[in-house]
C-alpha cells in the first residue's frame, strides 16, 4: 500500500480511534521539514551580525531613548514579551500582539497582515511608528548613528566599500543579518533528521493527532506555520475587529485573513493570537479547532497535540545569549 494512500484512508478516522491505533508517526515526516544550518559567513558577514545585535539591544533607535528591538523581542524569552500587546512609545499600546523574532526569516512574510517582505524591511518599520519607537524619520536615526564613532567604525566594516554606509536600508539589512541567526533547532528537528528516539512515545502521538486533526493544513513545514495566510474563522467566524490583510491590500478576499504563525517555540511565546486574548497553548488549541476546523476537539486529543507542540521549544542559540 502506498504510504499517500495510506496518510488519506488514516486521515478521515476519528482522533479517538487514531490516538489507540499503532501508526508509525514516520510517515508525517514529509509534513515538516527541520530548519537549516546557519550560513557561513565571511568577515563582512560576521560584521554585519555583530552591528545588528548592538543595533538589536540599543535604545538609540527610539524617540526617548528608552526602547529597543528587545524590549518587544526579547532574546531571553524565545524573541517575544509575553504581553497581549506590546508597551511602545509614552506608554502606548500596540494593536496587535508582537510575533518572536526567532526562525522569522523562514516566514513568507512579516508581520500579522504580512505588510513588510522580510526581516530586514520588518526591522525598519517599528522605529519610525509613532505608537512604538516614534522616531521622527529616517534622517533623526542616521543623525544618531553618525554621533556614535563605534557605529561609524561598525557600518564600515559591515558595509565595506560604500561611500555613506550608514544609511537607513543597511541598517534594517544588519539587524536582519543578526535575526537570520536566530534558530532554535529541537528535538523534532532532531527526530526529522532521523532519530527515531529524540521524542517520547506521548510526543509521537500528538504529532500524529496534531496531523490526523487537520492542523497541518496550515502548520506545516520548516516553520511548522509561517508559511501562508489563511483567514482567522475559516469555518467558524471569530469575534474580531481587526479585518488583518485588508488593511494592507483593500481585497475583499483579505478581510480577517492573518499570517499564519509558527509554531516553534510555542509554549514559550503566549499569550496567543493577533490580539493576545488567548492566555493558554489549550484553549488556542481549542479554538483553533472549532473556528479553522470546525471541530470540537476532545480534551485527550487537545492535551495529545500539547504534548507534540512543547516538543517543538528549541535552545536558544548561542548569537542570542
Amino acid at each position: 500500500m502506498k504510504i499517500s494512500f495510506f496518510i488519506s484512508f488514516i486521515l478521515v478516522l476519528p482522533a479517538s480511534i487514531l490516538a489507540d491505533t499503532a501508526i508509525d508517526p514516520r510517515i508525517f515526516a514529509g509534513v515538516f521539514k527541520p530548519l537549516p544550518k546557519l550560513e557561513t559567513l565571511d568577515d563582512a558577514g560576521k560584521a554585519r551580525v555583530e552591528l545588528g545585535k548592538k543595533l538589536y539591544l540599543d535604545t538609540i533607535l527610539s524617540t526617548n531613548q528608552d526602547l529597543s528591538c528587545n524590549s518587544c523581542h526579547k532574546l531571553d524569552a524565545y524573541g517575544v514579551d509575553n504581553k497581549p500587546v506590546s508597551d511602545g512609545t509614552d506608554n502606548q499600546k500596540g494593536d496587535r500582539n508582537s510575533p518572536t523574532s526567532f526562525n522569522a526569516f523562514l516566514h513568507i512574510s512579516q508581520f500579522w497582515d504580512g505588510r513588510a517582505k522580510d526581516v530586514e524591511e520588518q526591522a525598519l518599520g517599528p522605529i519610525l511608528n509613532p505608537k512604538e519607537m516614534a522616531m521622527a524619520g529616517d534622517a533623526q536615526v542616521i543623525e544618531r548613528l553618525l554621533a556614535k564613532s563605534e557605529y561609524v567604525s561598525m557600518f564600515k566594516k559591515a558595509f565595506k566599500g560604500e561611500d555613506q554606509p550608514i544609511n537607513y536600508p543597511n541598517l534594517g539589512k544588519a539587524i536582519g543579518a543578526f535575526e537570520r541567526t536566530l534558530l532554535t533547532p529541537s528535538r523534532f528537528d532532531t527526530y526529522l533528521d532521523g532519530d527515531d528516539k529524540a521524542l517520547t512515545d506521548t510526543e509521537k502521538k500528538g504529532m500524529v493527532t496534531f496531523v490526523q486533526s487537520g492542523c497541518t493544513t496550515c502548520h506545516n513545514g520548516v516553520g511548522v506555520g509561517g508559511g501562508m495566510y489563511q483567514k482567522l474563522g475559516l469555518v467558524v467566524p471569530y469575534p474580531t475587529k481587526d479585518v488583518g490583510r485588508f488593511t494592507v491590500t483593500n481585497l475583499e478576499s483579505d478581510r480577517y485573513v492573518f499570517k499564519v504563525p509558527s509554531l516553534r517555540n510555542i509554549d514559550k511565546t503566549g499569550p496567543y493570537f493577533h490580539d493576545g486574548s488567548v492566555k493558554t497553548l489549550p484553549e488556542a488549541v481549542k479554538l483553533m479547532g472549532k473556528h479553522q476546523l470546525g471541530r470540537d476537539l476532545f480534551e485527550g486529543d487537545v492535551s495529545s497535540i500539547v504534548a507534540f507542540l512543547k516538543a517543538l521549544t528549541g535552545d536558544v542559540p548561542e548569537s542570542a545569549r
